[in-house]
């Protein structure tokens, strides 16, 4: 029987895009994942800096970032920059980061928000894909 993966505390993931970034946070036990506003670039504050406060005000110890690929499972014009966040996050932060394939996350988001007879914003759009990134990653990583 395969060991379980030890919980490693809060975790953050991460929908990239170039306008806004999908962001979503742990419960402290690692179990589900709740949707934290979207990360607008260009509003005078780097997306680094918002992450370090928002792993000094929670404790969490990974990131999981969004890696666009292709519906065949190819790396995209969008996974350099991925693999280039991930990276400076790595170097900047000093924390684990993990990659992880978002395929669908974005459709599955605008398919879950279109049930509910709105018209989605993108931002909201892109908190859920987050959600979603991490609601996969943490069952994983339970098994």
């Amino acid at each position: 029987m395969a060991e379980k993966m030890q919980r490693p505390g809060r975790i953050i993931a991460i929908d990239p895009g170039a306008k806004r970034v999908g962001l979503a946070m742990s419960d402290p036990l690692g179990i589900t994942a709740q949707g934290l506003e979207t990360f607008e670039t260009g509003r005078g504050i780097e997306l680094i800096d918002h992450l370090r406060a928002l792993i000094e005000g929670s404790g969490a110890t990974t990131i999981v970032v969004g890696l666009p690929l292709s519906m065949a499972g190819g790396e995209i014009e969008g996974s350099g920059r991925a693999r280039a966040l991930a990276a400076e996050i790595r170097e900047k932060l000093g924390i684990e980061v993990v990659l992880r394939d978002e395929r669908m996350t974005s459709l599955e988001a605008e398919r879950v928000l279109a049930g509910g007879d709105r018209k989605s914003e993108k931002k909201d759009v892109d908190r859920l894909a987050a959600v979603i990134l991490l609601q996969s990653y943490l069952e994983e990583v339970s098994q």
